[in-house]
């Protein structure tokens, strides 16, 4: 969803805000492409999410070894990005 929104160049800062928020506490769920497109849709719509980033970051630590190699270079774009 995030993902579509900015794909579409949908500049919706609330509905991005409720998506983080979400999402956050339920990153644990997420298998690694959803976490790759997450962080990309974040960074590609320009939004920032210091906090979304940073709880991403504490669920990839236990699951980098899992990502096949397009998300991973997907995931290091998308924090590269949103710094």
């Amino acid at each position: 969803t995030a993902w579509a929104f900015a794909t579409a160049k949908c500049k919706a800062p609330m509905l991005f805000a409720v998506l983080a928020n979400a999402s956050e506490e339920r990153f644990h769920e997420f298998k690694p492409q959803e976490l790759a497109n997450t962080a990309s849709a974040y960074a590609k719509a320009e939004h920032k999410a210091p906090i979304l980033f940073a709880a991403l970051a504490r669920t990839l630590e236990g699951q980098l070894h899992e990502f096949k190699p397009q998300a991973l270079a997907n995931t290091s774009w998308a924090f590269a990005k949103a710094e």
